[in-house]
């Protein structure tokens, strides 16, 4: 079954792409919940439109995108955290300690653009974060025991 997503979805893709999907997924989940519509021809015609009057709009936010990724290219980050003797962390260390860390060196990030592997143990990792569907910026960060 052919459907239009209304917004993006991980692992699927990104709003106004048409994609294919079973047909229990589509009727029984992405439809009934407002994330897709079938991709009828007329709805088709519709989203071409309403993407040839948004083109400008969409170039001025990748344009925005970069720009923060710019500024984030050179952030390092350390993230406290509670561990055991042999450096174990009580937890773990998850996507909004993240934004909140960003937040504190006035980088304003929503928490669900940011993607992490688990994190259990003191270290040094990356995360990324998916700024618009073409501009993404990975993050180092240190996690210590505080």
């Amino acid at each position: 079954m052919k459907i239009i997503l209304k917004e993006d979805i991980a692992n699927l893709g990104y709003k106004d792409d048409v994609v294919e999907v079973k047909n229990g997924y589509g009727r029984n989940y992405l439809i009934p919940t407002g994330k897709a519509v079938i991709a009828t021809e007329s709805a088709l015609k519709v989203l071409a439109e309403n993407q040839r009057q948004r083109a400008h709009k969409l170039a001025r936010i990748k344009a925005d995108a970069e720009a923060a990724a710019e500024a984030l290219k050179d952030v390092k980050l350390t993230i406290g955290a509670k561990t055991s003797s042999t450096g174990t962390i009580f937890g773990s260390v998850n996507a909004i300690q993240i934004a909140e860390a960003l937040e504190k060196l006035g980088h304003n990030v929503d928490r669900k653009l940011i993607i992490l592997d688990s994190i259990k143990e003191v270290g040094n990792y990356t995360a990324t974060i998916n700024l618009h569907r073409d501009v993404k910026v990975e993050i180092p960060f240190e996690v210590v025991s505080e």
